[in-house]
């Protein structure tokens, strides 16, 4: 008797396995802080899914701008990784994420968004075009400067700072994000 109710039940878990598996594939997706980003989900959808991403999505959170990154866009982003929030000096997250802090919170997020769906070849485009460099405007409003250096892409912020984008075109519903491996700042 209690095989033939495990048989069934193995056949939907495998049928299960196998329809994400299909989806995934269907979507092309990217695999970011190992779980699979798909193109027909937000910014925020995705973003929460990523082990690499918590104290990114913990601060997109504690600035409320959950509804705004879920919005139509389109949205670039350069997400850096909890790694990358690491290296920022001891405790400057922890303040960061007070509720009296909210403004500059938001304004550091903020800064790592360019309005549109700007992918690699787009950046890498400009780069050249620009003769090895390009700006970008934030939502902050403040520019960014688009590098390349061995093939790769890097993002330098007002204070000098440089990102290396290690994960490109992530494709979302509402923009694309780029993973990076520091925190810029305005």
């Amino acid at each position: 008797m209690k095989r033939i109710i495990l048989v069934p039940m193995l056949a939907m878990a495998l049928i299960g396995i196998t329809t994400l598996e299909a989806t995934a594939q269907k979507e092309k997706t990217v695999m970011v802080g190992g779980a699979a980003m798909y193109p027909s989900k937000n910014i925020v959808e995705n973003a929460v899914n990523s082990k690499d991403h918590t104290t990114l999505v913990a601060a997109v959170k504690a600035a409320g701008l959950v509804e705004t990154l879920q919005g139509a866009g389109p949205f670039t982003v350069f997400a850096p990784t909890n790694a990358a929030f690491d290296m920022l000096p001891s405790g400057t997250v922890e303040n960061l994420v007070k509720p009296e802090n909210k403004g500059t919170l938001t304004t550091v997020l903020t800064y790592h968004v360019v309005p549109g769906s700007w992918s690699g070849k787009d950046l890498m485009k400009m780069v050249k075009d620009g003769k090895g460099m390009a700006k970008v405007k934030t939502v902050q409003g403040e520019e960014l400067t688009i590098m390349e250096k061995d093939k790769s892409l890097w993002v330098k912020d007002a204070k000098g700072g440089v990102a290396k984008v290690t994960i490109s075109d992530v494709k979302q519903s509402n923009g694309v994000i780029h993973v990076i491996d520091h925190v810029l700042m305005p």
